[in-house]
């Protein structure tokens, strides 16, 4: 398939295939889709109440709420229309979510509900934003405000017929087809301008890969052919926006929506149910489901431990084969085949049995955690990539693929290291600036080439690895330039530890902040019997601390000196978007963490066993 424009990849695909079902939602009567037929109605009446409420050419209409049918309609109908859908993440405060809506001069906004509503409602009667009219998607909503009208109505307002079809086909590819604002660690978001070209040239640059990844383990093609996808990363963000949303679709995937405000156990109870062939998602998803079943494994006794662990190992010897697409020797071949039947594909479980692989983003996947799930038998390719950048620069090949780096540059995009080792990369992906916002385009895109912030470099088979962000690089006392990321990488993969943040600038050592994972760690408590105490006291507890100085310990072997942790303080309350410590796509706010824990960080640098610079090689660690 090739297109240039969004509509154009819709209207294609619904030629193809007009009975595909697909944007499956959870009914009282189980999973409901609708075929691709039925949808192009859907999105070309939505489109014309959407005309006849006023949009026109380039006008701005904002979406905030989860994913769902109802905001992939809306977004399909907007940029059908040629005008600009303006995602906004649900989870922002009020503050922020009126900040978008005004800032982007959207018209109108799509909100999931009374509480979306009420966020940016305020905007309605304000001299100084050109919101006009809410609609929301709740049809239960009986507020009565004025200017707001319910989702099911739009598609009854015919005062006027617009031929939408006819008008998508007059959209051209550098129009403008979505402001997408980056959730910044500091200062108010930018938004980021991308065109029809900008995502549908990077769909179109990584459709083999992922077709090729679609290929690995045939065995576990679904029987009737269709391949399915559970919707669920935040689709407000670039990563899902295209890596599932327009990517999978264009292939003519069935979609499922995950449940709104879905909690862990509700989320995989949705794909062991609808038993995806592929995933995306971040490193946390994949961490959390390696720490249950490692723990599982832990939890059993005499040969069927011994089994569970010997499977594992022989899945782990099949790695270098499998990321270099090489057929598998004999004997370690026939081991597999053993392992796979009594064990392994029971570990596939987790993920419904049925996927082959999946993809990566948004944050470094361990080793650890990548090894393992390649030697079950699902492949995760990493890539990276940025919003200003559509969002794909790199990505992996399921023909060569290494833990730890994320690919080569994607077709028509090329890529290069700076002398002070900034990744900076030109070509179709790159945005078109960001929106009433000229001095920061010019200093984020210079002679074509846009900077990316991160630090990297290119390994001997030319795969880009990234070692930092270039703004969060911790310079000590000492003039060591720390890159903070890889050791966070590595304290979260341990299932005791949910959430790292490192400090050390103008400092003479490294130090952490560690949110321990409040479930393993009461468990671990009652295990040493002190489940009688609060959650708070357990984190303040001489074991609780020992038992974290062995794990930080442990895994700065793998870190030289100058650039371990050496010592760290427990923090009991995980940080959180509401709070303002973590941004929507989850990325921790250095400076707002920073600065909460003043105290802390302060007392770990002036109490009487800080380290001090001498050759003693033993890390001092703990509380």
């Amino acid at each position: 398939m090739s297109f240039k424009t969004v509509p154009q990849m819709f209207q294609h695909l619904v030629s193809e295939r007009p009975t595909l079902k697909t944007f499956y939602i959870k009914t009282e009567n189980g999973w409901e889709g609708v075929e691709l037929a039925d949808l192009q109605v859907m999105v070309e009446d939505f489109a014309n109440g959407l005309k006849n409420l006023g949009i026109n050419d380039n006008d701005k209409v904002a979406i905030i709420g989860a994913n769902s049918r109802k905001w992939a309609i809306s977004d399909y109908a907007i940029a059908h229309i040629r005008a600009v859908s303006v995602p906004v993440y649900p989870t922002l405060i009020p503050t922020q979510s009126q900040y978008v809506v005004e800032h982007s001069e959207s018209k109108i906004a799509i909100v999931q509900d009374e509480v979306q509503l009420d966020k940016v409602y305020p905007l309605i009667n304000d001299a100084n934003s050109n919101l006009n009219t809410i609609i929301i998607m709740d049809d239960e909503y009986s507020g009565g405000k004025d200017n707001v009208i319910k989702y099911s109505d739009v598609f009854n307002m015919q005062d006027t017929q617009h031929d939408i079809r006819a008008i998508s086909a007059t959209v051209e590819e550098n129009d403008l087809l979505t402001l997408i604002y980056t959730s910044g660690t500091t200062g108010n978001p930018k938004g980021v301008m991308l065109s029809h070209s900008n995502i549908c040239n990077n769909l179109l640059s990584i459709d083999s890969t992922i077709k090729a990844a679609m290929e690995l383990n045939p065995e576990l093609k679904p029987a009737d052919g269709i391949e399915r996808f559970v919707s669920f990363l935040p689709i407000s963000h670039s990563f899902e926006r295209v890596g599932g949303h327009y990517s999978i679709f264009s292939q003519g995937t069935s979609i499922y929506y995950a449940e709104m405000n879905f909690t862990p156990e509700i989320l995989f109870e949705n794909i062991r149910e609808v038993r995806p062939t592929f995933l995306t998602a971040v490193p946390r998803i994949f961490e959390k489901i390696h720490a249950k079943i490692l723990d599982t494994v832990s939890s059993m006794t005499g040969v069927k431990k011994k089994l569970a662990e010997w499977s594992i190992s022989v899945g782990l010897q099949t790695v270098p084969y499998r990321t270099t697409n090489r057929d598998l020797p004999f004997v370690l071949g026939l081991k597999y085949k053993i392992a796979d039947k009594l064990v392994l594909n029971k570990f596939r479980a987790a993920l419904g049995g049925k996927v082959r692989a999946c993809s990566s983003g948004g944050s470094a996947l361990s080793k650890e955690v990548g090894s393992f799930f390649c030697g079950i038998g699902i492949s995760i390719i990493e890539g990276y990539g940025l919003t200003e950048t559509s969002p794909v620069m790199t990505i992996g090949h399921p023909d060569l693929f290494k833990f730890g780096t994320v690919g080569k540059a994607i077709p028509g995009v090329e890529v290069k290291i700076q002398p002070d080792g900034e990744i900076v990369c030109r070509g179709h992906n790159v945005m078109m600036g960001y929106y009433k916002n000229e001095e920061a385009t010019n200093e984020a895109i210079i002679d074509g080439w846009f900077h990316s912030g991160d630090i990297g470099e290119f390994d001997e088979d030319g795969l880009l690895r990234i070692t930092d962000r270039k703004k969060s690089l911790i310079v000590t006392s000492g003039g060591k330039n720390v890159a903070p990321q890889p050791m966070e990488v590595s304290l979260t993969s341990n299932k005791y530890i949910e959430q790292c943040n490192v400090v050390g600038d103008d400092r003479n050592f490294i130090s952490a902040l560690i949110v321990p994972n409040k479930e393993n760690l009461l468990a671990w408590a009652e295990e040493k019997g002190l489940s009688g105490l609060d959650y708070n006291a357990i984190c303040a507890h001489e074991l609780a601390y020992d038992l974290f100085d062995a794990i930080v310990k442990d895994t700065m072997t793998n870190f030289s000196r100058y650039e371990s942790v050496r010592k760290f303080t427990l923090i009991a309350d995980e940080w959180t978007v509401d709070r303002g410590e973590l941004t929507p796509k989850m990325s921790i706010k250095r400076k707002v963490v920073v600065e909460k824990h003043k105290a802390e960080i302060d007392a770990m640098y002036n109490s009487p066993n800080t380290p001090v610079t001498s050759s003693d090689d033993e890390l001092q660690l703990g509380g």
